[in-house]
């Protein structure tokens, strides 16, 4: 397993506070390894393994911990000495009430504890983080495998030129962790089903208690099957009603959409009205979290690959840390609008720049923004067609690239 340096780099600076860490993301993203590297940074820092507590609550060996006195009870006896102890504690969740010991140990023993807990989205969710802790906690969201991480987890030379077969792999089948160590597609779609269902059914359907099943099947997938689209709850009514014969209310509609968010499947951004610098509300896009995840379910549907594409460049741009938003022109939409530290670039996608139409189209939506932050243009093309100050870059790349 590849170190993943750029979530290491954020949770280490607070290896020794007492502030809580939370790790949290969507189900087989890696969330149980960067806990195992973490331990063994601090062990190499002379921690001895007498202080440091780990236990994995989807294990059966500690499935007779079930109530935050029996956390409580554990954890006591493994605490021998008066040096300080490192816990963690991988899918909480499955404790009753775990919040109570984890914050009792983090008052009583201040700064001569640190805590690292994740959780499944089904009882861990970032909205709710503030509740539970009430507030003493620093929270980091992990992600799948960005392209670069596949290269160094299959150890390829990184040449653009080389790569397409697992580039166009990785838009296929998405970036989750386990599903590089199956060769065969059909144990792959095996996978990534097991994973789908796992955040349906329990994230999901039994955390939010839907009891209209059939409904939110229907409507999650045509979600994820349609990624880099733009959405309002009325269309979604309108489209139900036309093709399904199904009528859905808009609060349905909000709930369902909502639910899926916190589950990490996918993630809403807004419209951003560049002229007037204000959010707008109504039209949202979705993005999935994992491409593979939607793939599963793209059995009678046509590949999308502008929007498959799309959809990586704004994985990739939430993994190096910006905030991203859509862009709203009078003359039309710049697909990302993405800041962070106090700057800004801006970014199109599209498959292949294959003539002048598509061409002007992509680079001219920045005749009317007259700033001088970066603009780019990412598509397939291997050839620089970089004009008037506008970057053009081929996605893989603009993936590598540090």
């Amino acid at each position: 397993m590849i170190i993943r340096e750029n979530y290491l780099k954020k949770i280490r600076p607070f290896y020794e506070k007492n502030l809580i860490k939370v790790i949290t993301g969507i189900r087989r993203c890696g969330k149980s390894v960067i806990l195992k590297q973490i331990i063994e940074e601090i062990k190499k820092n002379h921690v001895s393994d007498d202080n440091i507590i780990y236990v994995n609550f989807e294990l059966i060996d500690y499935s007779d911990i079930k109530n935050a006195k029996d956390l409580d009870h554990y954890i006591q006896e493994r605490m021998k000495n008066k040096n300080k102890y490192y816990l963690f504690f991988d899918e909480i969740q499955y404790v009753e009430e775990w919040e109570k010991t984890i914050n009792s140990y983090k008052a009583k023993f201040e700064e001569n504890i640190s805590i690292f807990i994740t959780g499944s989205n089904s009882d861990l969710l970032s909205s709710e983080l503030s509740t539970l802790l009430s507030g003493r906690y620093v929270s980091f969201k992990i992600r799948p495998f960005s392209f670069k991480e596949v290269c160094e987890f299959k150890n390829l030379e990184l040449d653009k030129y080389k790569l397409e077969e697992t580039f166009y792999d990785y838009v296929k089948w998405g970036g989750l962790p386990q599903r590089f160590t199956l060769n065969e597609e059909i144990e792959i779609r095996t996978y990534l089903t097991d994973v789908y269902n796992s955040i349906v059914v329990k994230d999901i359907i039994q955390r939010f208690q839907i009891a209209d099943i059939d409904l939110f099947n229907r409507i999650a997938e045509y979600i994820v099957t349609t990624p880099s689209q733009t959405f309002s709850v009325d269309s979604l009514v309108k489209y139900f009603e036309n093709n399904d014969d199904r009528r859905v209310s808009k609060t349905t509609l909000y709930n369902y959409l909502e639910y899926m968010c916190k589950a990490y499947l996918i993630e809403k951004v807004d419209r951003y009205d560049v002229r007037g610098k204000r959010i707008l509300n109504g039209k949202y896009k979705y993005y999935l979290t994992d491409l593979g995840l939607g793939q599963i379910l793209n059995i009678s549907k046509k590949e999308q690959m502008g929007a498959y594409l799309e959809n990586i460049v704004y994985n990739e741009l939430i993994y190096r840390g910006y905030d991203v938003k859509i862009g709203n022109m009078e003359n039309g939409e710049v697909d990302f609008i993405a800041m962070k530290d106090g700057n800004k670039e801006y970014y199109q996608v599209c498959y292949y720049l294959s003539d002048n139409h598509i061409i002007d189209r992509e680079f001219h939506i920045y005749d009317t923004i007259c700033d001088n932050y970066p603009k780019y243009v990412i598509s397939m093309d291997k050839f620089d067609m970089s004009q008037n100050g506008i970057l053009h870059k081929n996605i893989i790349d603009w993936l590598l690239k540090d």
